[in-house]
């Protein structure tokens, strides 16, 4: 949201279809296992609101270059983007070709991320392999004239961060899995304690008669 912010008070800062695609997936990575499920549209929505932004738009033009990069090899992606920084195309590819030639375009983090998720969701998934990520990421930075010291920061910032969600939410995932086997230990305990108490209960009927 900070981000956002700081993006939207800036005069060189326009909305791109690869800038909504990193602000979706970061959420989603974010506030993945947030609880309610059902409560986290509503809060994308009003993330996007409260910073002037329209939260339809952000997901239909993710959605759009999800599917784009989910139809293509990573060597595709790259040849798409270049054929878009270099004469256009469709309306996706004649945006990027304005940001490959807006000299005061303004790079950000998220941005980095929609870059990034590109890769990810392409056929292969280049970014599990550092090789093959440290070779299409130059690549694509100069297509689109940004830097590439910046991206691979924003990146590592991000990756990092994932992975102590990751970190986090398996720490909370093991105390609440050793609560629920104490619980159930505690259940059983008082189980076995409650059967003990009526077998050592003398039955009425089998009772001594005390006679008068």
């Amino acid at each position: 949201m900070v981000e956002m912010h700081l993006l939207q008070v800036n005069e060189d800062f326009r909305y791109d279809p690869i800038f909504a695609l990193g602000v979706t997936t970061s959420f989603e990575r974010f506030m993945d296992g947030y609880q309610p499920e059902t409560d986290k549209e509503a809060i994308f929505s009003a993330l996007c609101k409260a910073q002037e932004a329209d939260p339809v738009q952000m997901r239909k033009d993710s959605q759009r270059l999800q599917e784009l990069a989910q139809s293509k090899s990573a060597h595709e992606m790259l040849e798409w983007i270049t054929q878009a920084a270099n004469s256009g195309g469709d309306e996706l590819q004649w945006q990027l070709r304005n940001i490959a030639q807006n000299s005061k375009f303004k790079y950000s983090r998220l941005f980095a991320i929609g870059l990034f998720t590109l890769l990810e969701l392409s056929e292969g998934n280049v970014t599990q392999d550092e090789e093959s990520l440290a070779e299409f990421l130059p690549n694509i930075c100069t297509v689109l004239n940004i830097s590439e010291s910046k991206l691979q920061k924003d990146l590592e910032i991000y990756r990092g961060n994932l992975d102590k969600i990751a970190q986090v939410r398996q720490a909370m995932d093991d105390i609440l899995e050793a609560q629920r086997k104490r619980r159930e230990a505690d259940q059983a305990q008082k189980g076995n304690s409650t059967n003990e108490g009526e077998a050592n209960t003398p039955d009425s009927e089998s009772a001594p008669e005390i006679s008068s």
